[in-house]
């Protein structure tokens, strides 16, 4: 049996920065994919191991998308495992007009960039009869958060796209898989003015999530103590959470440049 192959986005920083480094080192093919090509060439010629692939693109343009997926696979081959990581993370405040253009900026990144990640990929996995498709949510998306409405409807919509995907592609092979980070150390959560529970380092993320997708687990929380916490954040009351979710520090917002 030949390397792994992983197609990754959001790949030059971050969890994507600390994926491909653990998959590198572990003898994986990778193709990155992320917007600034010296950054990224700079970092795919990094790592250890060859054929390694930097595909600029943005992942909310599916043109470009499917460009970057052809040439993954004109190189390699179809991957084994695609992952949809790349994501924004930014406050907004409904009553600035001029957020309205961050908040579009978000949903599309972080809920139509899945989207746009996988399309490329699909019919072939399902033609192949494997292949596995993760999506990187967030704690985020269990209940919305003020002052990161973007951020909490995003990656509530990745949850639950993802679930759907799930079962479209039930009995076929292909593996779905949602990881749903709590707090990770990366420069997104760097800027959080606020204390950020059971926080873990990006590398050892990386490791958590490359078992559970080796092991093509279909919903996993990652640390498992946030998946408690967030549980019991479900069943609180209205008046209680927004009582107390009201006087939190929030995650700055983009100001206008």
């Amino acid at each position: 049996m030949g390397a792994l192959k992983v197609f990754l986005t959001g790949a030059s920083s971050g969890i994507g920065e600390a994926l491909a480094r653990e998959y590198a080192a572990q003898g994986a093919i990778l193709g990155l994919v992320a917007r600034k090509r010296d950054k990224l060439e700079a970092f795919a010629a990094s790592l250890p191991g060859a054929g390694h692939l930097a595909l600029v693109a943005d992942v909310g343009d599916p043109d470009a998308m499917r460009d970057a997926a052809e040439r993954f696979i004109a190189v390699h081959g179809l991957p084994d495992v695609v992952i949809a990581n790349a994501g924004i993370s930014v406050g907004v405040q409904t009553e600035y007009p001029e957020d309205y253009a961050v908040f579009e900026s978000v949903l599309r990144t972080n809920v139509l960039g899945p989207f746009a990640t996988f399309q490329p990929f699909v019919s072939a996995f399902r033609a192949r009869g494997s292949g596995t498709l993760v999506g990187i949510a967030s704690c985020a998306g269990f209940r919305g958060l003020p002052g990161a409405g973007a951020y909490s409807a995003s990656k509530a919509g990745v949850i639950r796209y993802l679930e759907a995907l799930r079962g479209e592609l039930y009995g076929s092979g292909v593996a779905v898989v949602t990881i749903v980070p709590g707090y990770i150390r990366t420069p997104l959560t760097a800027v959080n003015p606020y204390r950020m529970p059971f926080l873990i380092d990006a590398e050892e993320a990386a490791r958590r999530f490359i078992r559970a997708i080796s092991r093509r687990i279909s919903y996993t929380v990652i640390p498992w103590p946030m998946a408690i916490v967030m549980r019991l954040l479900l069943i609180a009351p209205n008046w209680l959470f927004d009582r107390i979710f009201s006087r939190t520090k929030r995650k700055p917002r983009k100001l206008p440049t």
